[in-house]
């Protein structure tokens, strides 16, 4: 966690929808971006769900339906995948609740649930003020405040330290509450306190903190429960601990509990001379207590001011939020004074990144020219932008400080042309519909099998075979499919457009390739595709196959298309280019020896690459993004890309905290001009004898299409023992832009389980200078979507929280 004069609060503005009321007593809990909240008081109990997006920062009122529960404040409120369990809590003045209510976020539909009593025991009475925490399939209620008048009306507090566990069934429904026994002294009784689960990565069982509260006076003590042997026990902390408080927030990221604001004693006040009748007020100190070490930090003090209004204001009754790394803060009340006319609601939403962000997966290469690149990354949660760099074997010379070369940036920003372009994908790939999935095929040769040409896994370099007449193209189109809407079309297509070299090569000749992949769901549509970068080979015999691996990652070398195919060797990271390459020379130096130049910050996940930045050679102006530092882009000259030349790419997430780590380097190069491009727009249809595979031609034939070649991935004995390979057949060759496939050759397809189950097709386009990159398609089998949707206030306001494979 940064110091504490490097938090970097940001409160969000701008938002679009309905926002909620102001109010305290509420809850909120997270589904992937989401920030769902529930219940609160001001002015009246609320009893609508707001839902936020905090990618689209919007908020919207779902549609619920079902045994709505009434509204409450101060109740239990946890998130068990997409379902949310809401336990007791305020209803009126005065009236308190024990009723469980399972809300299901695929559908908004909420369900009334009676759990089991306790074999022994009583149920738990109703309550608030209670904490209502879950770990694996179970709930563990604590505490809370009781009224012990049957009159709502005459309030007889009773605060409370009675412990439940309530087994959860699987998916929906609830088994029933059960009163474990446990060892050592027990927490005294209270309410408004905080209970988290933590469990150490690597040992050690779960166990539950429980801290501060009320009881008649706040409390600053720290408990702690062993979930496996129901121990409680008080741990000794180092540090400075918190001031005693209640209505705070306790909130679990990593290693670190942290808390924030909550009522506290005000300045001045002896607390144990008279811890009943001294003044209390709200706080916006924030400390966190590390669960490994149980050390204290504070990170803002009580008595630290904030003149500017850099931070949140004091608060109590809010509620805390971790998406990923990151805190939000919304609402809760504000005030120095108990009586309930001098207390405000805040309506201010705020977000602080804990830690710098992960490093995202390695660049993975959309399309490639002869002097661009299109190119996209998995995104990463809750970070303001990407710092995607770039080097290359090509000598290139620092440049002096040239304003007149540079784009019209000011500090970091995108010219407009880079901004545009990374907001879509091609074909209509919306920000907002896209997510990714990262995977990665290398391989080595196997000299035994004349049939078959395999690539598998290298710890220092990928080699690449050379040998005449091939293809030196790198070339990768991303063809989203369109949902077809013939009466015999195959309702899911997944589509992977690879840069796949298709060369001739004779038998116990060794080829290596290198992957990377990229897969994109596209919820709007119902479409899956993936988009890679291909080096391989494919023999053109029809009885021959092809192998390639498959694994999750990538060395940090990769290979560089192979201009030419023999039984020669060459190190990927010096890779001879054909005659018709640039007469550049090609220095000798190791990429980690390299300068990494900027190609830019981009905000989103995708970038159109065609020039870099030069630093000024000794020194480089800098600005700030957060607290990362970053070229002025305004001072520095750019170089264009050149063709026929291979680029190493690297990119690091941006957040609040700075700059996160790198990604593995990925490796592409740009293209040589005259070989035809990857076929578009593949299509398949079911028909009586298999199906019908069609396509459309390369956008960029760069002359006459001489002919088609399409292959199939099928079973063998070989792809059993190692599942991560993928072993292809030839199944149509000629100059019609479609096929038919049998239902015999589909009787011996592969199905490939590397991401979601399919069956693979490669179809590539030929011209007088030979095979271009190929297209893969991943046929999804046994697959159904079900998205599940929001229905806003307005119906066209709808955000996709989870999708299921069956």
């Amino acid at each position: 966690m940064a110091a504490p004069s490097l938090l970097n609060w940001r409160r969000v503005s701008s938002f679009t929808g309905p926002v909620p009321r102001a109010r305290h007593g509420h809850r909120a809990v997270a589904i992937r971006e989401l920030m769902i909240i529930f219940g609160g008081g001001n002015e009246g109990i609320a009893d609508e769900l707001h839902v936020y997006n905090t990618v689209t920062n919007q908020w919207f009122l779902p549609a619920v339906r079902g045994d709505i529960p009434p509204g409450c404040a101060a109740h239990g409120f946890v998130c068990d995948g997409t379902r949310i369990l809401v336990f007791g809590g305020m209803v009126e003045y005065g009236r308190y609740s024990n009723e469980l209510y399972e809300l299901q976020a695929s559908r908004w539909l909420w369900k009334k649930v009676k759990p089991h009593p306790p074999s022994s025991g009583l149920p738990p009475c109703p309550r608030l003020g209670h904490s209502f925490s879950l770990y694996g399939n179970k709930c563990y209620l604590f505490g809370g405040l009781a009224n012990e008048s049957e009159d709502s009306n005459n309030n007889v507090p009773r605060y409370l330290n009675d412990f439940y566990e309530l087994e959860l069934q699987h998916g929906s429904g609830v088994v029933g509450w059960s009163i474990p026994v446990t060892k050592g002294i027990v927490p005294s009784p209270r309410e408004s306190h905080t209970a988290v689960i933590y469990c150490k990565k690597d040992s050690g069982s779960p166990k539950m903190y429980v801290f501060g509260g009320m009881c008649g006076a706040r409390l600053d003590d720290l408990w702690q429960l062993d979930l496996e042997t129901m121990s409680w026990s008080k741990p000794e902390t180092k540090g400075t601990v918190p001031l005693p408080r209640s209505l705070h927030t306790a909130s679990v990221i990593g290693n670190k509990m942290y808390i924030f604001g909550g009522w506290v004693p005000h300045k001045g006040e002896n607390i144990e001379t008279s811890p009943h009748d001294c003044e209390w007020r709200c706080t916006s100190s924030f400390s966190y207590l590390n669960l490994d070490t149980a050390e204290w930090t504070t990170l803002v003090s009580d008595s630290q001011e904030d003149k500017k209004n850099s931070r949140p204001r004091p608060r109590a009754g809010h509620c805390a939020v971790a998406i990923g790394t990151r805190l939000y803060f919304w609402s809760g009340r504000d005030g120095y004074k108990k009586a309930l006319n001098s207390q405000v609601c805040c309506k201010d939403l705020w977000y602080l990144d804990t830690e710098k962000p992960p490093a995202p997966s390695q660049v993975q290469l959309i399309k490639a020219t002869t002097n661009s690149f299109h190119v996209k990354w998995d995104e990463v949660p809750t970070v303001e932008g990407y710092l995607l760099q770039l080097n290359t074997d090509l000598p290139y010379q620092a440049a002096s400080s040239d304003s007149s070369a540079a784009p019209n940036m000011q500090g970091v920003r995108m010219d407009p042309h880079r901004q545009g372009s990374n907001s879509t994908i091609p074909n209509s790939v919306s920000d907002n519909s896209a997510k990714t999935e990262h995977t990665a095929l290398k391989g080595t040769s196997v000299k035994n099998r004349p049939d078959l040409k395999t690539s598998s896994d290298s710890n220092a370099t990928l080699h690449s075979s050379l040998a005449a007449n091939a293809s030196n193209h790198n070339s990768c189109v991303v063809d989203v499919l369109r949902k077809n809407e013939g009466p015999h079309t195959s309702a899911y297509i997944g589509v992977l457009s690879s840069c796949l070299d298709l060369r001739t090569v004779v038998p116990e000749t060794s080829v290596s390739s290198s992957v990377s992949s990229a897969q994109t769901m596209v919820t709007q549509q119902t479409i899956k595709t993936e988009s890679s970068s291909t080096n391989g080979a494919v023999v053109k015999d029809e009885t021959s196959l092809t192998t390639f691996s498959t694994k999750s990652e990538v060395d940090e070398t990769c290979a560089l298309p192979a201009t030419k195919i023999s039984r020669v060797e060459a190190h990927a990271t010096a890779m001879p280019f054909s005659k018709e390459t640039p007469s550049n020379p090609v220095a000798t130096m190791k990429a980690g020896e390299r300068q990494w130049c900027d190609v830019g910050i981009f905000k989103n996940n995708t970038a159109l690459v065609s020039q870099f930045y030069l630093l000024p050679k000794g020194k480089q102006s800098i600005s700030k993004i957060g607290n990362a530092d970053v070229p002025d882009y305004s001072l520095l000259k750019k170089q264009d890309l050149v063709p026929g030349t291979g680029y190493r790419f690297r990119v690091a997430a941006i957040n609040g905290c700075g700059i996160g780590p790198f990604s593995k380097i990925s490796e592409f190069k740009t293209c040589i001009p005259g070989f035809p491009g990857a076929p578009s727009a593949v299509r398949i249809s079911k028909n009586v004898e298999g199906i019908h595979l069609s396509w459309e031609p390369p956008t960029s034939p760069s002359g006459n299409i001489l002919e088609y070649s399409a292959y199939l991935a099928i079973r063998t004995a070989q792809i059993q023992d190692n599942p991560s390979q993928l072993v292809f057949m030839r199944i149509y060759c000629g100059l019609k832009t479609s096929c038919i496939v049998t239902a015999g050759q589909l009787a011996n397809a592969h199905i490939d389980y590397t991401s979601r189950p399919a069956i693979v097709f490669r179809i590539s386009a030929k011209n007088e200078k030979g095979y271009g990159p190929a297209t893969q398609v991943r046929w999804l089998q046994g697959f159904r979507s079900r998205t599940l949707r929001a229905s806003a206030t307005s119906r066209k306001e709808r955000t996709v929280l989870a999708e299921e494979v069956g």
